[in-house]
C-alpha cells in the first residue's frame, strides 16, 4: 500500500543522500591521484591534512540544521522540507567540479559544508515520517527497511564514484551523476509523498483507516503541535544512554568508512580500480546482512520469542563488540596477509548492519511525538564525531603506509565500540517514556 511506497522513497532519499555525502572518499583520491583513475583530467597537490579537512567539512555543516530539521518538519510538513533539503544537496553536487576549478581544496570544503547544511534537515524528517506513516506492528520492518537506503547508498558511493572515476566523464562525472540522482528522486518525491495518510491523494480507504486506528490518536492529532519536554527528555537516563550508543557507533564507522580507501591505497597497497571494489565490499555484506538481521527480528517478535528491549539489546552488542576484536586485529596485518585484512574488514562492517535495529530506530520507541526531536538531537550529538575522526587520523597518521600508525587509530575505534554499548545495554531501553 501507500505505507510501502512511503517505506521505499525513504529507501531511495537515504541512498541518494549517502552517495553525494560518502564520494568524496573517492573523488580525494582520484583528485590528488590522476594516475590511479583517469589521467585526463587535472590533479591537485594536496596534503594529508587539507585532504582530511576535505572529508571532515560535509559535517561541519551537517551538525547545524539537525535541530532545525526537527523543527522544520513539525512546523512545515515533512513533504516540502524534504524536497528543498534534497534539492539542495543535488544544486551542490553539480557546482562542485566548477568550485574546484577555481578555489581548490577550500571552495570545495566551502560546497561541502552547504551540501552538510542542506542534507541536515532529512534525517529529523525521516523519522517523522516513519512514525506518522507506520502502524506499530510494522514500525521495525518498515523503518529497518527505509535504513537499508544507508548501506545501499556506502554500497553505491563507494563501487559507483570508482567507476565513474575511471570512466571518460573522469572525477567531475561523479559530482553530476550524484545531482541528476538527487533531482530524479525529488521529482518522484514531489508526486507521491504525503505528510501523513490523511492527506495522501494515492491512499485506499482501507489503509487509511488501518493506519490511524493503529495510531491510537484523535482527529486533530495531525494539526495539534504538542509542547516539547526539554527537561524530561535531557534527564532521561534510556534516552542519555542512547545518545551515548550513537556516538560511539559513529566513531567507529566513520573510521571505518572514510578511512579504508587510505588504509588500503597504503599499507595494503592498493589502487583504484581494485580499491573501489574493495572498499564496497565491506558495505555490500553490511547492506545483505541487514535483511538477514530484519528476517530473524521479525521471527523473533512475531514468535514473542524476546522483548522489544532485548532486542534491541542483543542487535546492538553484535554490531559493536564484534568490530572491537577484528578492528583490533587488522591493526597487525599488512599487505602480505592483504586477504585476511580484507575479510577481517567485511566481517566488522557487515556485522554492524545490526545497529539500525539495534539502537537507530530507538527514538520512535521512546517517544513517538517527538520522534524529529529526539533524532534532531542524537544526531547533531553524534555528528559531532566524524568532524573528529579525519582529524584524529591526520593528526596520528604521519605516513599511509605505516602500519603502527594505523594499529593505534583501530585501537582507540575499538575501545569507542566497547564503551558506547556497555552505557546502552545498562541502562538503554525500548519501553515508550512517560514524557512523550
Amino acid at each position: 500500500g501507500m505505507r510501502h511506497v512511503q517505506a521505499l522513497l525513504i529507501f531511495l532519499n537515504i541512498t541518494i543522500m549517502f552517495i553525494g555525502r560518502l564520494n568524496v572518499g573517492v573523488s580525494v583520491v582520484a583528485l590528488t591521484n590522476a594516475e590511479s583513475t583517469n589521467p585526463d583530467f587535472p590533479e591537485y597537490d594536496w596534503t594529508e591534512a587539507e585532504k582530511s579537512y576535505i572529508l571532515s567539512s560535509f559535517f561541519w555543516g551537517y551538525i547545524f540544521t539537525q535541530f532545525l530539521g526537527g523543527y522544520l518538519c513539525k512546523r512545515y510538513g515533512v513533504k516540502s522540507v524534504m524536497f528543498w533539503g534534497v534539492f539542495g544537496s543535488g544544486v551542490c553536487s553539480s557546482l562542485t567540479p566548477v568550485f574546484i576549478g577555481f578555489g581548490e581544496w577550500q571552495a570545495y570544503c566551502g560546497i561541502r559544508v552547504i551540501m552538510g547544511l542542506a542534507q541536515g534537515v532529512v534525517f529529523p524528517c525521516i523519522h517523522q515520517h516513519l512514525a506518522r506513516w507506520s502502524p506499530p506492528k510494522e514500525r521495525n520492518r518498515l523503518g529497518a527497511l527505509a535504513h537499508t537506503g544507508i548501506e545501499c547508498g556506502n554500497v553505491s558511493a563507494m563501487f559507483l564514484s570508482g567507476m565513474i572515476a575511471k570512466s571518460s566523464i573522469g572525477w567531475p562525472g561523479v559530482q553530476y551523476v550524484s545531482a541528476g540522482l538527487a533531482f530524479f528522486w525529488c521529482a518522484v518525491w514531489f508526486v507521491f509523498a504525503a505528510n501523513n495518510p490523511t492527506e495522501s491523494r494515492f491512499i485506499g480507504e482501507g489503509e487509511l483507516g488501518y493506519i490511524e486506528s493503529s495510531l491510537k490518536h484523535n482527529e486533530k492529532y495531525h494539526k495539534t503541535i504538542i509542547p516539547i519536554p526539554w527537561k524530561a527528555i535531557w534527564t532521561s537516563a534510556p534516552f542519555l544512554a542512547l545518545l551515548t550508543a550513537r556516538c560511539c557507533e559513529n566513531w567507529g564507522l566513520s573510521t571505518l568508512q572514510a578511512e579504508i580507501p587510505s588504509y588500503m591505497n597504503g599499507v595494503l597497497d592498493m589502487d583504484m580500480k581494485s580499491n573501489a571494489f574493495f572498499s564496497a565490499l565491506p558495505f555490500l555484506a553490511m547492506w545483505c546482512m541487514s535483511y538477514a538481521y530484519l528476517i530473524t527480528a521479525e521471527i523473533l517478535l512475531n514468535k514473542k520469542l524476546v522483548s522489544l528491549t532485548v532486542l534491541r539489546k542483543t542487535y546492538n552488542s553484535i554490531a559493536f563488540w564484534i568490530p572491537c576484536a577484528t578492528l583490533i586485529g587488522i591493526g597487525f596485518l599488512d599487505k602480505e596477509q592483504k586477504n585476511y585484512a580484507i575479510a577481517l574488514m567485511t566481517i566488522s562492517v557487515g556485522v554492524n548492519s545490526a545497529q539500525t535495529i539495534g539502537s537507530v530506530l530507538n527514538t520512535i520507541d521512546l517517544s513517538a511525538n517527538h520522534a524529529s526531536i529526539l533524532m534532531g538531537i542524537v544526531n547533531t550529538a553524534a555528528n559531532f564525531v566524524p568532524i573528529a575522526t579525519p582529524l584524529v587520523v591526520g593528526w596520528i597518521v604521519k605516513d599511509n603506509s605505516d602500519r603502527t600508525e594505523w594499529q593505534i587509530i583501530f585501537i582507540i575505534a575499538a575501545v569507542v565500540f566497547f564503551v558506547g554499548n556497555v552505557v546502552y545495554v545498562i541502562f538503554g531501553t525500548a519501553v515508550i517514556q512517560p514524557w512523550d
